[in-house]
């Protein structure tokens, strides 16, 4: 299906593949309690070695066809300032993640990264099926799923491997939509 994990680009980011040298980094932005307040996934306290372990699953994971798990920077300096991706691809099927580290929250970053990330799980991936999900009690991951064109739904129209507990919100998109 795919070779080497590409980068991709927009107007101001390059989401490029992760490498080992991030996890300081990682670790820095994830590690504020905020991120793990607005996320499902990212521990708090974030500590030493998670986000090596973290990279590491995710660049197997990339050649395993499971994960396309991608590094968020500034194009103008090449700053990481959060993580986005697709994992538990499946069956035509993925799962959005995504994290901007707090200092870049405001700026459109997420949105940006997730609109171009759309397009390659649709176009290059050929995934059929893109979802999302978060806490209910946090709103700021269902601003980004809307804006970039999913939608909320009770019940995703796609197996999950995932329990889907009911303190989640969930959201979708299709190639049909």
């Amino acid at each position: 299906m795919y070779q080497s994990q590409p980068q991709l680009t927009t107007d101001r980011l390059i989401l490029r593949p992760l490498q080992l040298s991030d996890a300081t980094k990682i670790q820095h932005l994830a590690g504020n309690i905020d991120i793990a307040n607005s996320t499902i996934s990212v521990p708090h306290p974030y500590s030493d070695g998670i986000a090596g372990k973290w990279i590491g699953k995710h660049l197997a994971g990339w050649l395993s066809q499971s994960s396309a798990i991608f590094a968020i920077t500034l194009k103008t300096n090449h700053q990481l300032v959060g993580c986005a991706g697709l994992e538990n691809i499946q069956n035509g099927s993925g799962q959005l993640g995504y994290w901007i580290g707090v200092p870049y929250w405001g700026n459109g970053y997420c949105t940006e990264a997730v609109e171009r990330l759309k397009e390659f799980g649709f176009n290059r991936l050929q995934l059929k099926h893109i979802y999302g999900r978060h806490s209910k009690s946090i709103t700021g991951p269902a601003k980004v799923m809307l804006k970039v064109g999913m939608c909320p739904v009770d019940k995703l129209s796609i197996a999950s491997i995932d329990n889907i507990s009911d303190d989640l919100s969930l959201y979708e998109i299709t190639t049909s939509s």
